[in-house]
C-alpha cells in the first residue's frame, strides 16, 4: 500500500542525517572526503529502490483489451528479473518471476505484468508476500479463470551474512483459480516453464 500519511515521511535532510549516524555507528567518519556525498547518494538510491510505495499496482492493470480473437489459452510471461529488499535486513533479493493467467474475456499488455512485479518488488518484502501480492492483484483486477505466479530468487540476507550460503535460491508459488483446481492446466503451465536452467541470479 502507498504511504497513507505523506506528512509523516521524514525529509530528505533527516534521511541523510540518519545515514551519517549509521556511518558513525559503523566506525567511520562521515566527514571524510570519500563519505561526504554518501548520504545524498544513499537517499537517492532509496528513492529508486523503494519507489513502489508511491505507485498504485491496480492502476497499472486498469487498461485492458477485449479484442483477443477468441484467445482462451494460457498467457505466460517468464523470466521477469526483479530486485527487491528483504524487510528483515534491508539487503537485496534478486530473482526472476514467472507470471501466468488464463483470461476470461480481457487481456492486459505484457509490459504491465512486468511493471506490476516491479511495483511490489520495490518495497520492503518477504518473498512469500511478494508472490501473493502479484497473484492476488492480477486476480482481483483482471478476474481471469486463473492466475499463477512463481518466483525464484537469491537472498543476500542468507548469502552475504548469517549462514553464508551462496548459490541457494528460494522458490515460491501462488496458484489461483484453474491453476489451483485443475491439474491438467497446472501441468500445461509446468510444461511451458520446462526450459534449460537459467544463469545465476547475480547474487
Amino acid at each position: 500500500m502507498t504511504n497513507s500519511n505523506p506528512s509523516s515521511r521524514p525529509s530528505a535532510e533527516e534521511a541523510k542525517e540518519a545515514v551519517r549516524t549509521l556511518l558513525r555507528w559503523a566506525g567511520d567518519n562521515p566527514s571524510r572526503e570519500g563519505l561526504l556525498d554518501t548520504p545524498d547518494r544513499v537517499v537517492r538510491s532509496y528513492e529508486e529502490f523503494f519507489e513502489g510505495y508511491q505507485q498504485d499496482p491496480e492502476e497499472i492493470l486498469a487498461r485492458t483489451f477485449s479484442e483477443v480473437g477468441d484467445y482462451d489459452e494460457i498467457i505466460l510471461l517468464r523470466d521477469i528479473r526483479f530486485e527487491s529488499h528483504c524487510e528483515h535486513h534491508m539487503v537485496p533479493i534478486i530473482g526472476r518471476a514467472h507470471v501466468a493467467y488464463l483470461p476470461r474475456k480481457r487481456v492486459v499488455g505484457i509490459s504491465k505484468l512486468a511493471r506490476l512485479v516491479d511495483v511490489y518488488a520495490k518495497r520492503l518484502q518477504i518473498q512469500e508476500r511478494l508472490t501473493s501480492d502479484i497473484a492476488e492483484t492480477i486476480n482481483r483486477v483482471l478476474q481471469p479463470q486463473g492466475v499463477a505466479v512463481i518466483l525464484e530468487a537469491g537472498h543476500q540476507c542468507m548469502t552475504t551474512r548469517g549462514v553464508h550460503r551462496p548459490g541457494v535460491s528460494m522458490v515460491t508459488s501462488k496458484m489461483l483459480g484453474v491453476f489451483r483446481d485443475n491439474s491438467d492446466t497446472r501441468k500445461e503451465l509446468m510444461a511451458m516453464l520446462n526450459r534449460p536452467a537459467s544463469n545465476e541470479f547475480g547474487c
